[in-house]
């Protein structure tokens, strides 16, 4: 990824740099030592296929054409890492270059279920994927736009006012200029949770809000600030008409801690349903919990867990809740013991 990015600025410096691009290459560079020292290396080795270019290939004379073979030829040593080091970033230039020529850089992350991800985006911004969670991205000049194909993503975005940073999931789309927020993609809903900073939270098609406006007379569309969520609910993966706006509440920083605990490999809950504990660990987990009695969903539980720990879940059911475990090849199922 490092290499690809560093390819992609290499092009665009070839073709001359706007003052925005300017910035933001700079940016890139102070993020990382390592960025500086890869785009300096595919720099060089540019630079020596420039050199081997511009070496002019003898013709041999019509009245000598032996002088090819009588002329002395230096041996030359070749180092099989470094030929392709030079071919790999060859190849890396060759596809920026395609890319900035007849396309718009495009980067895409995805992550499986229990595993997590820190995703780098090419303005600064960071993209921080819970389990099974994919994102892509088209960035241009104007505007920074990130699609979330599936699960849950945290953004911390970087600030830049002439480019607003936009998430679509479904229908909704959030858009900030430098803030902290988190998305979640669910099938009956989308839940944004708001941690620094302020956002808009709209209709991605018909362009209005989903948040209520606290003061009708103003203009200004409504915004959800620190310390807020808004779940906008949907119908078959559409914004629900019976919900046409997102409801919105308030949260203390514990709960707001709770529901980015995944960030630590955590689960935390608090009064929470069986069924919807459940639900989050089979998130996280290739053996599902199944449960098999109906009476045992309404139950109010809660603890902190890790993420991968449906083990010691079992196990407290088991002891405290009287709960039975039947363990299967890729499923748990739990029964009430009466």
């Amino acid at each position: 990824m490092i290499e690809a990015a560093a390819a992609a600025w290499l092009s665009l410096r070839d073709r001359g740099m706007t003052a925005t691009e300017t910035a933001e290459f700079v940016r890139w560079l102070q993020q990382d030592a390592q960025h500086a020292a890869v785009f300096s290396e595919l720099d060089a080795v540019w630079k020596d296929f420039d050199r081997l270019g511009a070496v002019a290939t003898p013709t041999p004379s019509a009245a000598a054409p032996d002088a090819d073979a009588l002329a002395p030829r230096p041996r030359v040593r070749r180092h099989p890492g470094l030929a392709l080091t030079a071919v790999g970033l060859a190849a890396a230039v060759l596809v920026a270059i395609s890319l900035v020529t007849f396309g718009k850089p495009h980067y895409a992350a995805e992550t499986a279920v229990g595993a997590f991800q820190k995703f780098d985006l090419p303005d600064g911004s960071v993209a921080q994927l819970n389990t099974d969670s994919a994102i892509d991205t088209d960035f241009t000049h104007h505007e920074r736009r990130v699609r979330i194909v599936r699960g849950e993503v945290f953004f911390t975005v970087t600030k830049d006012p002439a480019r607003p940073f936009i998430v679509t999931s479904g229908p909704v789309a959030i858009r900030a200029v430098g803030t902290a927020f988190n998305v979640r993609q669910r099938a009956e809903s989308v839940e944004v949770l708001v941690t620094e900073g302020r956002v808009r939270v709209d209709n991605a098609e018909a362009g209005r809000s989903f948040l209520p406006a606290p003061d009708r007379a103003r203009s200004e569309p409504p915004l959800l600030v620190a310390g807020e969520r808004a779940t906008v609910a949907l119908a078959r993966g559409t914004a629900s008409p019976s919900a046409a706006l997102a409801t919105v509440v308030a949260l203390t920083r514990p709960a707001t801690q709770r529901f980015l605990a995944w960030q630590e490999r955590r689960l935390e809950f608090e009064a929470e349903s069986l069924d919807e504990v459940v639900r989050e660990f089979n998130r996280y987990n290739h053996r599902k919990l199944v449960i098999a009695d109906p009476r045992l969903s309404p139950k109010r539980f809660s603890g902190t867990f890790r993420a991968d720990g449906y083990e010691s879940l079992v196990r407290l059911l088991e002891q405290d809740f009287g709960v039975a475990a039947e363990t299967r090849e890729r499923e748990i199922v739990l029964r009430s013991k009466d």
